[in-house]
């Protein structure tokens, strides 16, 4: 069978098995409330940690980063190129960021990332999943660590993995693409000057829903006050 075949076939192949969102699966199966319905509504691994706790995290972390390997595996065996690998891993992540069936609602391919990195770049994912936990714990949001991990990722592959540094810039591109939101909205905050930078909250996007309901809740304190005092 012509490599180009092969490749076209395994990257279809890709798609279907990143459009398998763990978040939902896993949300199902604890009797949790949908995740596109929930805080931030991001079908992904750090939503789910602020919504339902750590272990339905860690299990849509484990189904994120594991559902492309086997067709990443099939890409090795038949030894494609390392551009061929890369675009079958590129499906894997676009069916991810946006599967058909979910009508484009898809999560920001950190988790499908971390995994497609580990069969085609392992020491690169490695470090960069360390990278990204000790960002997270220190600044408390998950959106900063991805976007760093993300700038680092080519950095690294150009030292530790050369052939793959172009196939990885794709990567990094596709996922600051996906959290241009994120930078949206840190620009907006750091226009108000009585607000810090980044919020405490774990997301980004968690903590402007969190927001809004604070005032929500303001302006409802505000008017049972102001009714006994007409009264």
């Amino acid at each position: 069978m012509p490599p180009i075949l092969v490749t076209g076939l395994l990257m279809g192949a890709g798609y279907l098995s990143g459009s398998l969102l763990g978040a939902i699966w896993v949300c199902r199966a604890w009797g949790l409330r949908d995740p596109r319905w929930a805080g931030s509504g991001n079908p992904g691994f750090s939503n789910v940690l602020r919504a339902f706790g750590w272990r339905p995290a860690l299990a849509t972390l484990i189904i994120d980063a594991a559902k492309g390997m086997p067709v990443l595996w099939l890409a090795g065996a038949a030894s494609l190129s390392v551009w061929s690998q890369g675009l079958v891993g590129l499906g894997v992540l676009i069916g991810h960021s946006c599967p058909v069936w979910h009508r484009g609602r898809g999560g920001k391919a950190v988790a499908s990332a971390f995994g497609v990195l580990l069969m085609l770049a392992t020491p690169v994912a490695l470090i960069c999943a360390i990278c990204w936990f000790l960002l997270a714990w220190r600044v408390r949001t998950a959106a900063v660590a991805s976007l760093a991990t993300a700038l680092m990722a080519p950095l690294l592959s150009y030292w530790l993995v050369p052939p793959m540094t172009g196939v990885i810039c794709v990567f990094s591109l596709l996922v600051l693409a996906r959290h241009a939101w994120n930078i949206r909205l840190w620009r907006e905050r750091r226009r108000e000057t009585h607000e810090p930078a980044l919020a405490d909250p774990f997301d980004e996007e968690d903590a402007l829903c969190d927001r809004r309901e604070l005032r929500q809740q303001d302006r409802q304190q505000d008017r049972q006050q102001v009714r006994p005092q007409e009264e």
